[in-house]
């Protein structure tokens, strides 16, 4: 598979230290809004108030471990506690005191939210599906399987091209809070933008991408402030995609479609080879903005076939486009790498070139598996909480180190089935 260069460059992610815990372990006057307690000699006392919690979620706040506070001494360095049943009880009262929490879960249904100043707020249900390239997202899918009643989870953070390191790492960091709130149960995954897998995207009627901030908006228009947008619209069905691509004559193309959003006039335009089904999308996203600005915005459709070149919708292209990016082959050989502290301290080491079967991934530690399209990591149920603790750490920081950086990446726990994870196995 060959694609375009992308130009958001990650950093690596972070290990989270024991530290960052702490800042759920604030004064008492947070504790009044559902947050820990710290004691002032040091100790902790864990407790939450679950009176915010949605009614499914207050049998598991009263679970004995938080219902009875239990004093701890810190040893001289918090580290000590990686592991612990402490941090786990922590852990698990950071995730219920937290507000956006409070409805997590609880029933089938997508549930997404936006990183704003380190705060996990809700993102609107009418805008679900788009994403800005300058943010970061956490999306929550919650489903049932075979008839059953027992509730599954697919938790993603989706990193925008233009998310700072802040909010990414925040995103990052909730979703494990958010996975400890729904009691490790969750299937946790990394999306970066233009490089979403199919799972995320399935989703979406179409996935789409837009240039700056939520706070930039699109539904209030003012001719004289309105940024025009080229949106390109390619693929089909589940795969359908909307994305913001430069203001340039260049990024067309005859095999897809194109919305110009001038603000007041957006313009569709129909490329000689672009499918039915695009087509109809396209038109549907249209009309669907001019609903969102209440009447003010008109909707123009060309076809390439018949516009002429001294037709107003190229006034607002240029002429020339910057070329940042060249191809970049994904290809290569499935490897297996593995994450273990059996000699006193955490190595990682590669395995396996090649075929890989799921009997290589043993119960006795984490394996990372690089499919060459995508990213898993296996946690073994018998794994130590050194080797488990940062999965999703291990596969960032190894992606980063190849020319494959922004790969989706999915951290799965051995005993719950994964079927991506099944058929990239067997590919």
């Amino acid at each position: 598979m060959t694609i375009m260069a992308h130009p958001m460059k990650l950093p690596p992610l972070p290990f989270i230290p024991f530290r960052m815990l702490q800042i759920y372990l604030t004064p008492r006057s947070r504790a009044l809004q559902g947050y820990p307690e710290v004691a002032s000699d040091a100790s902790v006392s864990i407790g939450v108030d679950v009176e915010h919690l949605h009614p499914a979620r207050r049998e598991s706040a009263n679970m004995p471990g938080l219902r009875k506070a239990k004093q701890y001494n810190w040893k001289d360095s918090n580290m000590a506690l990686f592991g612990s049943d402490l941090e786990r009880q922590v852990k698990k009262a950071a995730a219920l005191g937290e507000p956006a929490w409070k409805n997590a879960g609880v029933q089938p249904g997508l549930q997404i939210w936006r990183i704003v100043k380190f705060i996990v707020t809700e993102w609107p249900k009418e805008d679900y599906g788009k994403f800005y390239n300058g943010d970061s997202y956490i999306i929550l899918n919650t489903y049932t399987e075979g008839g059953s009643a027992d509730l599954k989870y697919d938790v993603h953070f989706w990193i925008g091209s233009e998310s700072s390191q802040d909010e990414y790492g925040t995103a990052a960091y909730k979703t494990v809070e958010l996975d400890t709130f729904l009691d490790d149960k969750a299937v946790q995954h990394r999306e970066v933008q233009g490089f979403e897998s199919e799972l995320f995207r399935s989703y979406f009627k179409e996935l789409v991408t837009m240039e700056g901030g939520a706070e930039t908006g699109f539904r209030h228009v003012e001719p004289t402030k309105y940024k025009t947008r080229l949106l390109q619209v390619f693929g089909k069905g589940a795969n359908l995609q909307i994305r913001e691509v430069p203001l340039n004559k260049k990024s067309l193309n005859s095999d897809d479609v194109f919305i110009l959003d001038a603000g007041l006039t957006v313009y569709q335009f129909n490329g000689n080879h672009a499918s039915p089904f695009e087509k109809a999308r396209a038109m549907e996203f249209l009309q669907n903005i001019e609903g969102e600005r209440a009447g003010k915005a008109k909707g123009v459709t060309v076809d390439e076939h018949s516009i002429s070149e001294a037709h107003e919708f190229y006034s607002y292209l240029q002429e020339d486009a910057d070329d940042d990016g060249d191809d970049t082959d994904f290809g290569g050989q499935k490897k297996l790498f593995r994450v273990s502290d059996a000699s006193g301290k955490v190595e990682f080491t590669e395995l396996k070139t090649g075929n890989i079967a799921k009997a290589d991934l043993g119960s006795d530690d984490v394996f990372l598996f690089d499919s060459c399209e995508q990213i898993f990591v296996w946690i073994g149920q018998n794994a130590s909480p050194a080797e488990k603790r940062n999965g999703m750490t291990y596969a960032h920081n190894h992606c980063m180190k190849t020319n494959r950086p922004f790969l989706p990446i999915h951290v799965v726990k051995e005993g719950r089935n994964y079927a991506t994870l099944d058929i990239a196995l067997s590919a």
